[in-house]
Formats: C-alpha cells, structure tokens, sequence
C-alpha cells in the first residue's frame, strides 16, 4: 500500500471540505456568514483574545458541520431504510452542530452588542486596526474565498488542492505581495515581493498544476483583496 505523503494528507482534506460545501446546504450558509462575520470585525476594535474567540466559535461551527455531514453519509452507507438508532445518530449530530450555533451566537452578542449600542465606539471612518490584524483578515479572506470558487467552479481535472479554478498558491502570494507593499512604502521591497510572488504563480504553470489563466486568477483575487482591506480598511 502506497504510502501518504503530507501533500496528499492535506489533499484528501481540502477535497472533503469542497465536497461538504458543494453537497450540504448548510455548510453553503454557515460559509456565507463566516466571510460576513469575518469582514464585518474590520470594523471593530477588538482585542487578539477576543478575535480568537469569534475565530474559534466558526471553526467549531464548521468542524461540527463537517463531521454530522461524514456522520449522515456513513449512516446513509449503512442502511438505506428507516432504522430508529440510525434517526438517533443523525439527530445526536444534528444536535451538535446546533450546539456549536448557539455557542457561536453567544460569543458574537458579546462581542458586538456593546459597541452596537454604543455608537461612538463603533468605528466607521477610520478603523483602529493593527496590520497585523488586518494583514490576518486579508489572508483569511483570501483562503476562504479561494475554497469557494474551487468548490463552484472545479471541472474535475485534477484535485481540488493541487489545482482547481483558482490558484490558491497564487492568490495568497500576491495578497501578501501587496501587504507588504502598503506596510513597506519602499519600492524596492514592493518589487522583490512581487517578482517572488510572479515565481510562485509560475512555478504552478511549469508544475502543470495551474494554467496560466488560474494563475491569473489567483493573482488578481489577492491583489484585489489585498488592496480592499488596507485601502479601505487600513
């Protein structure tokens, strides 16, 4: 039996979070509101605890999304008829992710409630956010859109990790490229971080893992996100 390197470990895993967002309505929801929830705390100033806390109540939505969807799937393996312990397990998993829901909603009235009601505090000219705050969301931002677009736009040929619509390689890249750019303001830095990001998106075409297109793609998707963030945000 051949044995798994980390490339493949990584994509087996990617492809079962592609597959879960194509295939299950709710995790298509909770994916939409993760990305809201994500930008709207650019209009925050929340603290490193606190935006670990609101990371860490989406995370624990989606992981619980993730293994009720693998639960359904292996009852649904199982038996194709009405069976009362198998109704059990899809209900006990069910009730997990409901859960890590209600838990999510409970972190997120605490953290946005105050400063809502507050208005002075919620900050909507100038956001009071740390670059490395902002430079985290844009990455974040990035990733995440990256999975959707592989995930609504995969032709099939080859994984959803080593290839797909969009480079992700390529998109993160060139979003850290123009981070570093609006950090630097130096434009010596601003053109090796770029030509080191040009290499990457090449090195998916000479890999024949990207077309040049994807690549493009990818790049465009970086800056683009790179710019809105420290642009607007920053």
């Amino acid at each position: 039996m051949k044995r798994k390197s980390l490339i493949d470990s990584f994509n087996y895993a990617v492809t079962g979070i592609i597959t879960a967002l194509k295939t299950e309505k709710n995790m298509r929801i909770h994916y939409i509101i993760a990305i809201g929830i994500i930008f709207v705390s650019l209009f925050f100033d929340f603290t490193r605890l606190e935006f670990l806390l609101l990371l860490f109540s989406i995370s624990l939505v989606v992981v619980a999304e993730l293994f009720n969807t693998a639960i359904e799937k292996v009852v649904d393996l199982i038996t194709d008829s009405y069976h009362p312990l198998a109704r059990l397990v899809k209900d006990v998993s069910a009730g997990a992710v409901l859960v890590a829901s209600i838990n999510s909603m409970v972190v997120g009235y605490l953290l946005f409630f105050d400063r809502l009601s507050n208005y002075s505090s919620f900050i909507i000219v100038k956001i009071r956010n740390s670059p490395t705050h902002l430079t985290f969301v844009a990455l974040l931002i990035v990733i995440i859109l990256t999975v959707g677009f592989k995930a609504k736009f995969y032709k099939g040929r080859g994984s959803h990790f080593q290839g797909g619509t969009v480079s992700g390689h390529a998109a993160v890249s060139f979003c850290m490229a123009t981070i570093i750019a609006f950090m630097s303001g130096n434009m010596l830095i601003t053109t090796l971080t770029f030509s080191l990001a040009v290499l990457v998106g090449e090195s998916r075409i000479e890999g024949k893992i990207h077309s040049f297109m994807e690549v493009l793609f990818g790049s465009i998707l970086g800056i683009l996100v790179g710019i809105l963030v420290f642009q607007i945000f920053g």
